[in-house]
């Protein structure tokens, strides 16, 4: 029998599933930007690349964070809307206001450390390798990281 070639993935899973991903950022931001506010002891770090295509940031910060800013969302953040590509939030640097304008595509880790839910998403070398302006969704690779899950199967265990 013939060895055959790996098959080709039509659909692009891949750029799905890192679509589903960053839609999780999308809607824990969105339960975030309601009228409560976070929830519990819920906040959010989240590092994104200030270089990436449609980030928009002041010039002073996008000069001390040339490659990647981590920002908080806690106590303090106004104007928090997350829109369906971006998000856009306002925070407070040396007691100024400054408003940010994030695309999820830009986004490079989410961190809840309240649950220590972790979603971080690597560029893959092509994105790495192609001018700016041309990385998209189907160019970063997703990982999840969750705190481990035990259970005790003691319960099922014959005796």
């Amino acid at each position: 029998m013939a060895k055959r070639d790996k098959p080709t993935d039509l659909i692009g899973y891949p750029a799905l599933q890192v679509d589903a991903l960053r839609g999780v950022i999308r809607a824990a931001l969105q339960r975030a930007s309601g009228p409560q506010g976070l929830p519990g002891e819920h906040h959010f770090y989240i590092s994104f690349h200030t270089h990436a295509p449609d980030v928009v940031i002041p010039d002073d910060l996008r000069s001390r964070y040339p490659d990647e800013m981590v920002i908080v969302l806690q106590n303090q953040y106004w104007d928090l809307s997350p829109g369906d590509r971006a998000f856009s939030v306002t925070l407070q640097f040396n007691g100024q206001p400054k408003s940010l304008h994030i695309p999820y595509a830009a986004v490079t880790r989410f961190y809840d450390p309240s649950v220590s839910y972790l979603l971080q998403f690597e560029p893959s070398p092509v994105a790495e390798a192609a001018p700016a302006g041309v990385a998209s969704l189907s160019d970063l690779r997703p990982t999840l990281i969750e705190s481990p899950k035990v259970v005790a199967l003691d319960q099922f265990r014959k005796k």
